[in-house]
C-alpha cells in the first residue's frame, strides 16, 4: 500500500524536520485530509476522536500560516492563534504539540487555565505570544481584566466542542465568538456531532469543508477488544486479578466516578498496585504530578474520569480498562483510542455487570461488531448466559471468534495483531 507523507501534503521544512525528529512518517488520514484544506485557508468541521492525530491536523497549518506571514511582527507578538479546549490537561497537551512542531520556528505559544494562579500566565502574555491555548473560563478571565485581546486573531480553533456542551460551557463560547474579529480562519472539532453541535458550528464557521473520521474506523481495526462479565461486587477483585494477569507497564482504568476513582485507587494500593487517580476534585498540580507519574512509569496504573482523561496524551500505553462501562457508546470509542493512538494498536478490556448491559448492547451496536467475552476468569458473572445471545462474538477482524465457553483470551489479542499488520 502507498502511504503519503507529510512532504507530500506541502508542510515546510522547518516542520517536516519536527516532525521527523518525532517519529511521524505517514500523516493519519484525518491529517491526510485536513492539512491541505486548512492550508488553503478553508474553515473546517471536523468529527474525530481524540487519538486520531487530530492536534496535528490542525496545528501544523497553523504553524505554517504564522511562519510564512510576512506580516508578523515578532518584536511586539500579538495572538495570531486561539485554541479553545474544555480540560486543563488538553489545554497543556496542545500546547506541548504546539511547541514540539514549532520547535524549528520562532512561533511562541503559551497555555492558560484555571485552578492556579494567573501570575505566570498573566506575565507569559505580557512578553508576547503568537498561538494562545486556553480553557473557557480563564480565557475570558483575563478577557475581563484586560490581559488579553482577540482583535488580531486569525486562526480559532474550536477543540472537543462535545465536551464543551456537557462541561457548560456553550455560554462561554458564545460569548468567545463575539469578540473574534469576523475575518478569520475557524475550525470546529467534535468527536460526535448531535444537533446542538451542528447548531454551534454554523454560528462560528463561514463557508466550510468536513472531515470525517468515523469512531469504528479509528478503534476496531487497531484495539484488541475484550468484555468480562462480573457482579458489581466483585469488580475490585478483578481489577487486581487482571492487573497482575497482565502485568502492563501502563494501564489506563475508567471510573464513572469522581469517588469511584479514588475507591479503586485505595483497593489497588492495598494490592501492593502502584496508582493515582485523576478527576476534576484534584488541584492542578496533583493532576499534573500524577499524569508526570505514569508517563514516567512511577505509577503504574492512572484511574481517571472520563472528562479529566480528555488531556492524557501517553504513545506507549499498554492498556485501558473500563472499570465501569460509559452509558454513552461513542465515550467507549474515546477511551479505547486512547491505547490505539494515531496508527498504534493496543489493548482494551470492558467489566460488565448486569446493569451495564444496555451499555454494552449499544456499544456494540455503534462499533458494529460484537466484543468477544472472556469467561474462565475467577469472578465470573454466572448469570450472563440468560442475557447474552446465543452466538459467536465477531473479532476485530470481522471473523468469528472461537465460542466465548472456552476462554480462550488470546482471540481478541490475535484479532488486534493481524488487523493492525
Amino acid at each position: 500500500m502507498q502511504y503519503m507523507t507529510f512532504k507530500e501534503l506541502e508542510v515546510i521544512e522547518p516542520i517536516l524536520k519536527a516532525l521527523q525528529e518525532k517519529g511521524y512518517t505517514h500523516p493519519t488520514p484525518i491529517q491526510e485530509q485536513a492539512i491541505p484544506i486548512l492550508l488553503k485557508g478553508k474553515d473546517l468541521l471536523g468529527c474525530a476522536q481524540t487519538g486520531t492525530g487530530k492536534t496535528a491536523a490542525f496545528a501544523i497549518p497553523i504553524l505554517q500560516h504564522l511562519y510564512l506571514d510576512k506580516t508578523r511582527n515578532r518584536n511586539q507578538r500579538q495572538i495570531k492563534a486561539l485554541i479553545v479546549t474544555p480540560t486543563r490537561e488538553l489545554a497543556i497537551q496542545i500546547a506541548d504539540n504546539f511547541t514540539e512542531y514549532g520547535e524549528h520556528t520562532d512561533i511562541r505559544n503559551t497555555v492558560i487555565f484555571g485552578g492556579i494562579k494567573q501570575g505566570s500566565q498573566t506575565n507569559a502574555l505580557r512578553r508576547g505570544v503568537d498561538v494562545l491555548v486556553a480553557t473557557p473560563g480563564r480565557l475570558l478571565d483575563l478577557m475581563n481584566q484586560g490581559f488579553i485581546s482577540l482583535k488580531n486573531v486569525e486562526y480559532f480553533v474550536l477543540d472537543e466542542a462535545d465536551q464543551m456542551l456537557d462541561m457548560g460551557f456553550v455560554h462561554d463560547i458564545k460569548k468567545l465568538i463575539t469578540k473574534l474579529p469576523v475575518k478569520r480562519q475557524s475550525l470546529f472539532f467534535s468527536a460526535t456531532m448531535p444537533k446542538t453541535i451542528v447548531e454551534l458550528s454554523g454560528k462560528i464557521l463561514g463557508n466550510y469543508e468536513s472531515v470525517t473520521v468515523k469512531p469504528e474506523q479509528a478503534t476496531a481495526e487497531r484495539v484488541g477488544q475484550a468484555v468480562y462479565f462480573v457482579s458489581k461486587a466483585d469488580k475490585t477483585k478483578l481489577l487486581v486479578h487482571v492487573l497482575k494477569e497482565e502485568n502492563a507497564v501502563s494501564t489506563l482504568v475508567f471510573a464513572r466516578t469522581k469517588h469511584g476513582a479514588d475507591k479503586v485507587v485505595k483497593v489497588l494500593s492495598k494490592a501492593k498496585i502502584t496508582a493515582e487517580a485523576i478527576h476534576g476534585n484534584k488541584s492542578q498540580n496533583a493532576r499534573q504530578r500524577a499524569l508526570s507519574n505514569f508517563k514516567e512509569g512511577k505509577t503504574k496504573v492512572l484511574v481517571a474520569t472520563d472528562i479529566a482523561a480528555r488531556g492524557i496524551d501517553i504513545s506507549d500505553l499498554a492498556l485501558v480498562i473500563n472499570y465501569d462501562l460509559p452509558n454513552v457508546p461513542e465515550t467507549y470509542v474515546h477511551r479505547i483510542g486512547r491505547t490505539g493512538r494515531a496508527s498504534a494498536s493496543g489493548i482494551s478490556i470492558s467489566f460488565c455487570n448486569i446493569e451495564e448491559r444496555p451499555y454494552l448492547k449499544d456499544i456494540e451496536k455503534l462499533i458494529k461488531q460484537q466484543i468477544p467475552v472472556v469467561s474462565t476468569h475467577p469472578y465470573a458473572d454466572a448469570s450472563k448466559e440468560e442475557l447474552i445471545p446465543d452466538k459467536k462474538p465477531q473479532g476485530n477482524n470481522g471473523q468469528k471468534a472461537k465460542p466465548k465457553n472456552n476462554g480462550n483470551r488470546n482471540n481478541w489479542r490475535g484479532n488486534k495483531s493481524k488487523s493492525s499488520s
